[in-house]
């Protein structure tokens, strides 16, 4: 009995030393989604937005069935305070029954500095300034190697968010976020290396929509779903 309990000592002294080293550092991959179609609507608060339109409902429907169809598991699940985010969210967590998404106030959608002047005339530069601040935080909290095991990280967010975020993970000017285009309902996949490599897999990822449900690209015209009117007859 003695010879059995030291035994059980001595395995459990061994397993709280391994539990006590730190873990290794292992691959993360972010997914981010852009936010599905809306319309701009004047009296929706100024803070969260509108909400997503019929059509960007359709488009969040398919993200969610083409996410839940990728190899893995999502150990976190973040969406932006924004209407037009946690809608989309709402639909995608439809494909992931017991899930919830947790939000995450520096997601929100802003406008980083760029070099495009014709934007910079109409952004302040102390918001424009506060915004970057906002994204380098995001990328320093999340954009970083997992501990133990591979991770893999789902983000509901913005055009604008994503496409500063890419910038960085290439490690180019992050003025020229502007020079890329992602649409409604996109997925941008970036992976974290664990020695801190960046790698992007993906930007702007819109195969999971059929053409007349694409929008938010350039060049992009609104679109309906609502049924169209057959012609009279001769």
């Amino acid at each position: 009995m003695k010879t059995f309990l030291l035994m059980v000592m001595c395995s459990c002294l061994i397993a709280s030393a391994y539990a006590d080293e730190p873990q290794a550092p292992a691959a993360r991959t972010i997914i981010l989604v852009r936010h599905g179609n809306y319309v701009e609507d004047a009296s929706a608060d100024a803070k969260l937005g509108p909400h997503l339109s019929p059509i960007g409902v359709a488009q969040a429907y398919l993200a969610g069935a083409r996410l839940a169809g990728l190899p893995g598991h999502f150990d976190a699940l973040l969406v932006s305070p924004m209407n037009r985010a946690r809608d989309t969210a709402a639909a995608i967590a439809g494909s992931f029954p017991g899930r919830q998404f947790k939000v995450v106030d520096d997601l929100a959608e802003c406008t980083p500095p760029t070099r495009r002047v014709e934007i910079t005339a109409h952004e302040k530069p102390s918001d424009m300034a506060a915004c970057a601040v906002r994204l380098d935080r995001v990328f320093a909290t999340w954009f970083r190697p997992a501990t133990g095991q591979e991770q893999i990280d789902l983000m509901v967010c913005h055009g604008n968010v994503i496409r500063y975020l890419v910038t960085r993970a290439l490690g180019v000017d992050t003025k020229a976020w502007l020079e890329m285009s992602v649409g409604n309902a996109s997925i941008t996949r970036i992976r974290v290396e664990r020695d801190g490599r960046f790698k992007v897999l993906s930007v702007g990822d819109v195969g999971h929509l059929p053409p007349n449900l694409r929008t938010g690209a350039t060049g992009d015209a609104d679109r309906s779903l609502a049924i169209p009117a057959l012609p009279s007859n001769p």
